[in-house]
This record gives structure tokens, sequence and C-alpha cells, in this order.
């Protein structure tokens, strides 16, 4: 064989081999890198889905807003108005929401989805529906003056687009003084089957403030001094603890429209993070942690193992949210809740229960001579407990006194074994309860 022959067939088995190689190696390459540079593993933790369709999200105290079909479309009504919030037993509120609810109705649709919600304006002033995070035509954003024109005291507008996306959206008025007045609402898409690991149940957390000063009942939305701070419209202890399973997996979403991040920690367990307003996270990005911080128009998705049984605090972390505002007014007078003297205090705190109507129980014990320690005093005499005015099936077994610490942006998830998890299911499903509108899915 003539040396130009075996050079030849040596050059083609070297290059035959080196294109082997070399689609081996794409092949490779390809099985671990998908568009955008995501690893398969990212692309294939964060996208896996299980076959079977997500598990509802409950907003607790607060409804969801019910739909028709017009063909393939659904069909949402929402209304901007005046509406009355009771954030605590003897607190109301004069603020401005959807359909009656402060925040408003939660409105869950499913990846894919063609939605049409038509809006009208009760408030008497012009308004406008911004749909924060999703992906839409410019006509349905939402801006006065660039993409819409303002809808007027007594019009309606319609918006209409298929949402595509899956996540934690929320929707809101694109004005900075109506949104601290209230005009929120949750916004979720499901995808079409649920991510894995499932989760067994999902609950959703829309975190406000509110400026209110004593004496008054509508918030000042131009101010910056913030005293009532709300999950989901309420203050502790008004708010509804979330029931899970022992062994469940639970899914957490926070959504922020306030002037303030909030660091959301959650007692006795650790959580990871796994989606935000732009949707799932790769789960390549999860981490264990304890606390989130959920920035101003942000959302954020936490899921955990609740291998846990306990009642177990979420809250924000920051200390003045974990209280309910340090003055008000009490009929003719207004009243500090941090009096210097306990018989002042006391007072105080018996004519407030005697108003709202509940038993009051003398707070954690003080020194004798606690007046003699500068700072004196702090927390001493600002629990009040009231668990009979607050009472609702998802309290049921709760500690006697269980909420004269609980106050602000703060409740609790109920870790419960098999037996008392039925129990407080049970109660929730009854006619009373359902009367009432207060609900429970699991």
């Amino acid at each position: 064989m003539s040396s130009s022959r075996r050079n030849f067939f040596r050059n083609a088995a070297v290059f035959g081999t080196g294109l082997l190689g070399w689609s081996e190696s794409l092949r490779a390459q390809m099985r671990g890198m998908t568009r955008g540079g995501e690893s398969e593993r990212s692309k294939r933790v964060s996208r896996k889905k299980s076959s079977v369709a997500p598990v509802r999200m409950i907003t607790p105290d607060v409804v969801d807003l019910p739909h028709e079909m017009d063909g393939n479309t659904k069909v949402f009504r929402l209304v901007a108005e005046p509406v009355k919030r009771r954030v605590v037993p003897w607190k109301t509120l004069e603020v401005w929401g959807y359909n009656g609810s402060c925040p408003g109705p939660t409105i869950q649709v499913t990846q894919g989805d063609r939605v049409r919600v038509i809006f009208e304006n009760r408030l008497p002033e012009s308004t406008s529906m911004h749909w924060h995070g999703l992906e839409l035509p410019i006509e349905q954003d939402g801006v006065p003056w660039i993409s819409q024109k303002p809808t007027a005291p007594g019009e309606t507008f319609t918006y209409e687009f298929t949402v595509h996306q899956e996540g934690t959206f929320f929707y809101h008025a694109h004005s900075a003084m109506q949104e601290m007045m209230g005009l929120i609402g949750i916004f979720v898409a499901h995808p079409k089957e649920e991510f894995a690991p499932r989760v067994d149940h999902d609950y959703g957390i829309v975190l406000q403030e509110w400026a209110v000063l004593p004496s008054n009942s509508v918030p000042n939305s131009a101010s910056m001094e913030f005293n009532w701070l709300t999950f989901n419209g309420v203050a502790a202890p008004l708010t509804t603890p979330l029931i899970a399973r022992l062994g469940s997996r639970v899914r957490l979403r926070f959504v922020n429209l306030g002037m303030d991040h909030h660091p959301i920690h959650l007692h006795g367990n650790q959580f990871v993070i796994t989606g935000t307003e732009g949707g799932r996270a790769p789960e390549t990005t999860w981490y264990p942690t304890n606390t989130v911080l959920v920035g101003v128009a942000q959302a954020r998705v936490v899921e955990f193992d609740a291998k846990y049984p306990g009642d177990w605090m979420i809250h924000c972390h920051l200390p003045h949210h974990m209280m309910n505002s340090m003055m008000d007014l009490l009929r003719d007078r207004q009243i500090s809740t941090a009096d210097l003297t306990e018989e002042g205090a006391m007072e105080q705190m018996q004519s407030q229960a005697a108003s709202a109507k509940f038993s009051h129980v003398h707070p954690s014990p003080v020194a004798k001579n606690a007046e003699e320690t500068p700072g004196f005093p702090q927390d001493a005499f600002m629990e009040m407990g009231m668990d009979e005015l607050v009472e609702k099936p998802e309290t049921h077994g709760l500690p006697k006194n269980w909420s004269a610490g609980m106050m602000g942006m703060m409740t609790m998830v109920r870790v419960l074994p098999e037996e008392k998890y039925e129990e407080i299911t049970k109660r929730m499903s009854s006619p009373a309860v359902a009367e009432s509108g207060h609900r429970h899915e699991s």
C-alpha cells in the first residue's frame, strides 16, 4: 500500500474518531445545556411536572373572584369601590378595594387560559388596572394615558389577554396613592400540571401597610409613618391560621405592594424559595432558609415539608411590624398601649376590652420594682388576649390566651397530626362556616 494511501486511511480514521468524539461531546453538551445556557438538570428539576392538576391556592380572609365562560374565555367582573375593612376587632378602616374586599378577590387561572376582565370603576376618580408581571399586549397594560385612557367614574373597561405564563402575579391600580389606599389583589396562573415535588397546601398572602392617625379611619396615603400592618387585609390576632397536615408539603406565596420590604420569617422549619413574580425558579437556585425578603412590588414563593407538628409563627421580622398601632382613640381619649404604670395600663386595657367586648386577662408578670429600671415598660403591657373574639375553626385547640402576643403582620402555620387535622377541617366545612363565606379547600 502506498504511503499516500496509508496516510489517507490513517487520517480518515483519526478524522472519524475525532468526528465521533466531537459528535459525542456535542450530544453531551446538548444534554447538559438548553437554550439560554441553562443546564438540563436545572431545566428538568425546575420544569418537571407531576401527572395531576395543581392544588387550588387559598387566600385566607379573602375570597376568590368567580368567573363565567364565554366559549373558551374565562370572564371575570371586577369593580373598584370604597370598602370598609375591619383590621382588628376594635378597628375598621375606610379603604379602597375591589368587589367589597381589600385586598381584592383572588383571580386564579391556568396557564394557556384566555381571560377577559370586565372592569367597572365606582370610585370618585379615574383609575386603571395594571397586571403586574404578566406579559400581554401594550393596550392591556393599564398605564393611564400611555396604554389606555383612564377609566372614569361610572365607566367600564374590558381587558382581554391570553395567559401564557405560570406564576404568582398581582393586579393593582397604576396610581401610587391609590395603591396605598388598598387597590391590589393576587392573580395566580397555575401551570397546566403541578411542578414536582407536588404541594398539598397552597396559600397566598398580600402584605400591606397603612398610616392611620388617631381617631381616624381613613389611611393617609401621603404619609410614610405606617402604624397598621396587615396580612390579607387584617392584623393579628384576626389573621386566619394556615392549616397543614403533618407530612404534607406546603407552598406559601407572598405579594408586597407597600412602601417597605418585609423579611418574612417562619418558626421551626426551613423552606426553599421556589419562585418569584417571574415564575418558577430552577431548583439549582434553591437553598434552605427560614426568612425570605419580600421586596416592594415583588412576589416570593416558598415551599417546605411540614414534618414538625406544632403551631408555628410566621411573621414580618421588622420589630415595629410585629405590633398594631401604638396610639389610637378609645371613645373620647387617646390611649397608649405602653403606659408607665401597671395600674394605668390595666385601666386602659380593661376599657379597651370592654369597648371591644372581650374578657381581658392580666398580662405577663412584672417585677415589683419594675418602674425603677430605665426603659420600662416595653412589651409588659402590650399583651391583650382576646381568644373568644377572634375564634374561628382554624384557631380551635390553641392554648389559652394564645392571642395575647399576636399583633401586626403575623399569623401561624398549624402543622397538625391526622386526627387533629381532620377535626379542624371538618369544623371549617360545617354549614355555619360555609354560610359565612369562610371556607377551606384541602
